[in-house]
């Protein structure tokens, strides 16, 4: 049975069926019903288990259309499995000029509230259709009963062309017994690690759970390969991989859980949440609720990270400030343009915040791998943990006791020292006065071809000669808390053009000087 429904309200001015919701940036369509009447009161073992039902819907959203339309859809009892498929139009546009784009999402009965029990997936623009069992989904989505009530299937559109986004969404409801949902296994808090010491991480990748094209058991290889001790889940805008990830930990890799909270404003990296935990995106800067969201991942054992924040992509760009970032990504794959403005800009906090005592905001690096040839762990944050567990790496990137390097080859030492016999590493603090004598030192591995330099809240004070073709080197520089109030490293890469610094090799959070 095919029934299509036509919504004109999104087209001229026949508004019938357009309902704006409570939540900021949101349409309600009208329903799609399936059942009505005898056939709404029928038992549901009475209809034959395997029959299907299929309901098409098509509509048109205009230019300026809100971040998100709910497509209600009145789900009988005795459902055993949610199908839905899309479709738009993308016409094309002259240069400069923004074509259609459009994301897809489910809520269950539970509701679209922000922050609320109703989500049960997302794949943004990935996929063009998804199904949800109680023993199995899609991958982006949330495997449990089909129960009656309204469902809602949400459509984003992410940007609209001038003559607007013709759509059509198909759901179809299969009948039968539900089957049982497996219980949830999360990989472990824990991995054997080395004590106190260095560990490589990275936290910003992407599999076949939103736009990756990689596994999580594939994903997990490159990340031993690249020398990573541990990794992050940080899909867009869905927890579904938490439940996936139990298998490809062991003692020599630790799997945090997260997200890479995916808003219209900019995108931020929940790092190493409890498992399981869902972090609402969908509103903007203007709407003052950015706050909530950062302390409900705080609230569920993890760390806000804003992510690529000078990216270029269409909202990427991160609106809405630092105050509630527990570290930032400076450092984003490949090093492009963007990355040195992230970084410049970073540096700029550092020296707004030596000169007013407010606290600083460590650096991380990450490589956002979605597929080949993105390189896992290229960049990757080396964090100075008391040991592998989810707690030390986080106490050690909050604390900034961190460098971000290219890749497992490139090692750095660096340290100050002073004052009355005093050291201090990298996030740390040597306290010495003004005045005192202090020297810097920096012990390079792994890096050929790259040079050294340090920067202050002054700048670019001192730089090294070239790291010679064995990849070591060791560069001193004296200096005094008077003359610098920090004091970080970067190595370079030989410049690609003219006048501006080459792309970095590996680069410090800093060491601050004085007390």
């Amino acid at each position: 049975m095919c029934e299509n429904a036509e919504h004109p309200a999104h087209k001229g001015p026949n508004r019938r069926g357009l309902f704006v919701t409570g939540a900021a940036a949101a349409l309600t369509l009208g329903s799609v019903s399936f059942a009505s009447g005898a056939e709404r009161r029928a038992p549901a073992g009475d209809r034959a288990p395997g029959s299907k039902e299929t309901r098409t819907v098509r509509g048109t959203l205009p230019p300026g259309s809100p971040d998100f339309v709910y497509l209600p859809v009145e789900v009988p009892d005795g459902v055993r499995e949610f199908h839905a498929s899309y479709t738009y139009q993308k016409p094309a546009v002259p240069p400069g000029t923004q074509g259609n784009a459009l994301d897809i999402g489910v809520f269950d009965e539970r509701g679209t509230e922000l922050g609320g029990k109703g989500f049960r997936g997302w794949s943004g623009g990935a996929r063009t259709e998804f199904f949800i069992r109680a023993d199995d989904a899609t991958p982006g989505y949330l495997p449990g009963r089909i129960r009656a009530g309204t469902w809602h299937i949400a459509l984003g559109p992410y940007t609209v062309a001038p003559e607007g986004l013709p759509y059509e969404v198909t759901i179809t409801l299969t009948y039968g017994a539900p089957g049982r949902t497996p219980k949830p296994v999360y990989p472990p808090e824990r991995a054997k690690g080395r004590g106190r010491a260095w560990y490589r991480g990275d936290c910003h990748l992407h599999s076949v759970h939103s736009d990756g094209r990689r596994t999580l058991a594939e994903i997990a290889a490159l990340a031993r390969a690249a020398g990573l001790d541990f990794i992050n889940s940080s899909e867009h805008n869905t927890h579904s991989a938490h439940a996936h990830w139990a298998a490809e930990a062991g003692d020599d890799l630790l799997i945090l859980l997260g997200e890479e909270v995916t808003t219209r404003n900019g995108h931020l990296v929940a790092l190493g949440t409890d498992p399981g935990t869902f972090v609402d995106w969908r509103y903007r800067a203007r709407d003052n609720r950015f706050g909530r969201y950062a302390r409900r991942i705080r609230d569920a054992g993890g760390l806000v990270v804003p992510a690529h924040p000078h990216a270029t992509c269409v909202g990427c760009n991160w609106k809405f400030g630092f105050g509630e970032a527990d570290a930032v990504e400076v450092w984003n794959g490949a090093y492009t343009p963007d990355d040195e403005v992230s970084l410049a800009d970073w540096d700029s906090m550092l020296v707004t915040s030596v000169r007013g005592g407010r606290p600083w905001i460590p650096a991380m690096g990450n490589s956002d791998a979605h597929r080949d040839p993105d390189r896992v762990g290229g960049p990757q944050t080396v964090v100075l943990a008391d040991d592998l567990t989810r707690e030390a790496i986080q106490d050690g990137i909050r604390r900034g006791r961190s460098y971000i390097a290219e890749s497992k080859s490139v090692e750095l030492t660096f340290t100050a020292a002073g004052g009355k016999g005093g050291h201090a590493g990298i996030g740390g603090r040597l306290d010495a006065e003004r005045d005192a004598p202090v020297t810097v030192r920096l012990e390079v591995k792994g890096a050929p071809g790259c040079t050294p330099r340090f920067i202050t809240d002054q700048g670019v004070l001192h730089t090294g000669p070239t790291v010679p073709v064995s990849g070591t080197a060791t560069l001193e520089w004296r200096t005094t808390p008077s003359y610098a109030a920090y004091v970080r490293a970067e190595l370079r890469h030989p410049p690609t053009t003219p006048g501006l610094p080459g792309p970095l090799c590996a680069f410090t959070n800093p060491i601050f000087l004085g007390d």
